[in-house]
């Protein structure tokens, strides 16, 4: 099951804002008092296709058994003074210990919290592996996902590469370009593109979700309380609320929210120490990097900006996800090979020869890609060239094009889920085409 509903119920939660559909009998963390500064929202998508039709499965792509399961969690901070939005993703893998739920105290994957005791328990589980109060809820599915983005006129997105996941049935050329639902649903469900997993989908739905509210703040959606309630109330159609909620909250959080600009909002995940932990009957889980992650929380807690922390990002060299150690590379020019040496990378000089016109080029075997990544971040402007066949060791030829090679370290967590501002998740300007 993949990453879904995330992107549409987040831009619900932030439009519809504060009566939103709260935990009933949720009990505040130990430590935590009942209100904190600044609002908390869960939202959630759901692993279930119960009411959807075989129809639609077939159309969305959404087939294979349901795990009635929360596949990502988002923790949306709205700050008491409505200048910044801070949205942290939760891994549905993440190893935590599960609030009480009337049996022995016990640890699993934290989506399957909501599968012990609904909604309810999603909310305590999160409470209590973060330390913040969640003062509210909301959760949808695969059609809400689809539908709202095509209530909302379609969605933009963008990447360097031509992306294919059979897995989610996407099929996304290189550029930039304009989709509806359904394919808007694909490309947020993608697993098996580069970067894979978790972390490379997660910050897609982000540069998803930043570029829908920027282009309907600028369409007015939120420029007064008349529109802001007509769009809250066409993305409440995809989403459930709690009864409670009126027109006065969407009014207030709407306009909040249109006041925002990209650059008043944050993006990040959940700091990870261990990405294949494993653990008898749930099998590879992530461990969060402790002392990264507690001072991501406590940044929430106290209402303060993630961006810049050097408690939850140390290091302001560039992160790559491949450690150097495990990346082999011969290479042409002894300064470079000097330079990679200490970073880290295992290099072997070989003779230098006339230099290409052009960039330096790292030759590789296609299933390197990561790695090639990875080494390609410490030569900035380096050419990547794929060569079926070329074995495990790189090469690297320094073009005459001059190469500067730069510190790097390495950081997985960074590559995708360091804290970043809105505006540098936003597609370059260009022209933007229909993907068919």
């Amino acid at each position: 099951m993949r990453s879904f509903a995330v992107t549409a119920v987040l831009i619900a939660a932030l439009a519809s804002g504060g009566s939103l559909w709260a935990a009933e009998g949720a009990a505040s963390p130990e430590g935590i008092g009942d209100r904190a500064a600044g609002t908390n929202i869960l939202v959630v998508g759901l692993d279930r296709r119960t009411g959807i039709s075989s129809e639609d499965r077939k159309r969305l792509h959404v087939g294979g058994k349901e795990c009635n399961c929360t596949d990502v969690m988002m923790v949306v901070h709205l700050a008491e003074d409505e200048r910044r939005a801070t949205v942290v993703s939760v891994p549905r893998d993440s190893y935590v210990e599960f609030a009480d739920h009337g049996h022995p105290r016990h640890s699993g994957k934290i989506n399957g919290a909501f599968q012990h005791g609904g909604g309810d328990l999603a909310v305590r589980t999160v409470e209590k592996a973060t330390g913040l109060r969640i003062d509210h809820y909301l959760e949808t599915d695969f059609t809400g996902f689809a539908d709202t983005v095509d209530r909302l006129g379609g969605a933009t997105v963008c990447t360097d590469k031509t992306l294919v996941d059979t897995g989610s049935g996407l099929r996304l050329p290189k550029g930039t370009h304009h989709v509806d639902g359904n394919r808007a649903l694909r490309y947020a469900r993608a697993r098996h593109v580069t970067p894979p997993g978790d972390l490379g989908r997660v910050r897609r739905q982000q540069r998803l979700l930043i570029e829908m509210v920027t282009r309907l703040r600028g369409e007015g959606a939120f420029a007064n309380p008349a529109s802001s309630v007509l769009t809250a109330l066409e993305l409440t159609k995809a989403v459930r609320t709690d009864a409670h909620t009126g027109l006065d909250d969407l009014m207030h959080l709407g306009l909040a929210l249109g006041r925002l600009t990209a650059e008043q909002t944050e993006f990040a995940t959940v700091p990870i120490a261990d990405f294949d932990h494993r653990v008898p009957e749930w099998g590879s889980t992530l461990l969060w990097d402790e002392p990264r992650s507690a001072a991501l929380w406590a940044a929430l807690r106290e209402d303060r900006p993630i961006v810049g922390d050097t408690g939850i990002r140390p290091s302001t060299d560039t992160p790559v996800e491949m450690a150097p150690g495990s990346i082999r590379a011969r290479v042409d020019d002894p300064a470079v090979a000097r330079a990679l040496r200490a970073d880290g990378f295992v290099v072997e000089d070989t003779p230098a020869g006339p230099r290409p016109p052009g960039p330096t080029v790292i030759t590789y075997d296609p299933h390197r890609e990561r790695y090639a990544a990875s080494l390609a971040a410490a030569i900035p402007g380096a050419r990547l060239r794929a060569v079926p066949g070329h074995g495990e060791v790189f090469d690297v030829r320094v073009g005459a094009r001059a190469s500067t090679v730069i510190k790097v370290v390495h950081d997985r967590s960074s590559v995708e889920g360091a804290p970043v501002h809105g505006n540098e998740l936003r597609c370059a300007p260009k022209a933007v085409k229909p993907a068919g």
